[in-house]
């Protein structure tokens, strides 16, 4: 089954590729330099004041959540194009998936942006109570990561299907395949836990993103050399 005469698999796999890099650097500097950075958990005053102060460092953070998402869209065409030589059906299932997980991270990401609102918005304050508004800024914030997280359950199957088609694929290197997996399991193993085994530590689960990494630079370096099948 031959790839659309539109885009070649060698241009499927950089922009795959660069889109994944755009993510690399927006969502840790999000994720784990910002809202850490703003966020003192469960204290409603001290993170309010955190963002008063730091408002377009929050704003950044949004964007920068934004930015990711988009990428997973702009992601999951380009290896729909990538893998549909070896199965077509079986990539837009794939890619589907991935499109489901965004649609649910982007909703969530509304929740950020009604924090922002309640904290910095002063006329909040004639309405309701300090104490009352800080505290529902503080539950938008929590309602983010919950439903961010629950939704990466589907993110994990999209990269279960996407390391099987690799696997199945003859141009790209198998162990690629098996490092998906793995990253797949790592992220529902951390997006379960809440619900089926609070007490149980998945600390390990963390190193196993590694394997999109790996796979990010084998569709940078490699990728662009693809020759197209059919």
């Amino acid at each position: 089954m031959s790839t659309s005469p539109k885009i070649s698999l060698s241009s499927a796999a950089l922009i795959a590729g660069i889109g994944l890099l755009v993510m690399a650097v927006a969502a840790p500097f999000a994720e784990l330099y910002v809202l850490p950075k703003l966020i003192v958990p469960y204290m409603t005053a001290e993170t309010a004041a955190n963002i008063q102060a730091h408002e377009t460092l929050f704003t950044a953070a949004i964007y920068a959540y934004f930015i990711t998402f988009i990428c997973d869209l702009v992601v999951a065409w380009a290896l729909y194009i990538l893998l549909k030589p070896v199965n077509e059906y079986l990539s837009l299932l794939t890619a589907l998936f991935r499109w489901v997980y965004t649609l649910i991270a982007i909703m969530a990401l509304m929740n950020l942006i009604t924090a922002l609102q309640l904290i910095t918005t002063p006329k909040y304050l004639t309405i309701i109570e300090k104490d009352q508004l800080y505290a529902q800024a503080m539950i938008s914030i929590r309602a983010f990561k919950n439903h961010w997280y629950f939704g990466i359950s589907l993110f994990a199957i999209h990269l279960f299907l996407l390391g099987y088609m690799v696997i199945k694929s003859t141009y790209i290197p198998k162990i690629l395949g098996i490092l998906l997996i793995l990253s797949g399991t790592g992220y529902l193993l951390n997006s379960v836990k809440p619900y089926f085994f609070p007490s149980i530590s998945v600390d390990f689960a963390m190193y196993t993103f590694f394997g999109e990494l790996i796979f990010m630079l084998w569709l940078l370096i490699k990728g662009p050399r693809l020759q197209e099948i059919g």
